[in-house]
């Protein structure tokens, strides 16, 4: 048996993480009972999604970096999505490459870094599909924000859906069995994908699969992009039970 040690760099209102990536990778258990994982996080202060707030959190990331450097972890995820997205387009990889330069600096040794933005756009180029529908529960101007950010990277949004909740914490506490039903409010009807939940703090996971049976596109949220890429990047399977069309077995 072997065990990896994931790190997450998470906001501090944020309580989806490091509940939906632990639960992913444990039901993962079921198809490989080899690997193991344990889950380390650190944390940059964030209570309200506005561009203000997320450009401080930001610059908070690079500490978090060197925090979990110090736990020598095997592979780390800046796990929020917006908070990359609202600093300017292609960021992610501007971002990565800062956070693996600290944690290498630290660790002296390379430790391999990824963000939830990056893994968004990654995932959505392996299925290879081009135009998506996008639910957010972000405000209109930042949904805008989002999908500006996604095409920059080569799709196109033929619809999105803002739920228009600022307060993060408020965010973590949403019903994710209401995406069903704004599964079917956002105009799918010319694409290729569906991401449920571009924002990893609104609960999907729960309503993941059962989103992807009612569905004949890939359903995929943020959440499951960052648990694919964190797989990838530890040269493991990427494949989960019941977590959309993206980690099927």
């Amino acid at each position: 048996m072997t065990t990896k040690r994931v790190g997450m760099i998470v906001p501090s209102s944020n309580t989806t993480m490091e509940t939906e990536i632990p639960a992913m990778l444990r039901a993962r258990a079921e198809v490989r009972p080899e690997e193991q994982f344990t889950f380390h996080s650190s944390r940059m202060r964030m209570q309200h999604v506005t561009p203000e707030q997320l450009t401080q959190m930001d610059s908070d990331s690079l500490r978090c970096a060197a925090e979990l450097a110090d736990a020598r972890v095997d592979v780390m995820a800046y796990a929020c999505l917006v908070a990359i997205m609202a600093q300017s387009r292609g960021y992610h990889s501007v971002s990565e490459s800062k956070l693996a330069q600290v944690a290498k600096e630290e660790a002296g040794e390379t430790i391999p870094v990824l963000s939830s933005a990056g893994a968004l756009t990654e995932a959505l180029a392996h299925l290879n599909v081009r135009k998506i529908a996008v639910v957010t529960p972000y405000m209109k101007p930042l949904t805008a924000t989002v999908c500006d950010y996604i095409e920059h990277e080569g799709f196109e949004v033929v619809d999105s859906l803002s739920l228009e909740v600022a307060d993060n914490l408020a965010v973590g506490r949403l019903d994710p069995g209401n995406l069903l039903e704004h599964a079917r409010t956002v105009d799918t009807s010319d694409a290729d994908a569906l991401v449920i939940s571009a924002c990893v703090q609104m609960p999907s996971l729960p309503i993941l699969d059962e989103v992807q049976r009612q569905f004949d596109i890939p359903v995929l949220s943020a959440a499951a992009a960052t648990t694919w890429r964190l797989l990838r990047s530890l040269d493991l399977d990427p494949i989960v039970p019941r977590a959309g069309a993206l980690l099927a077995p």
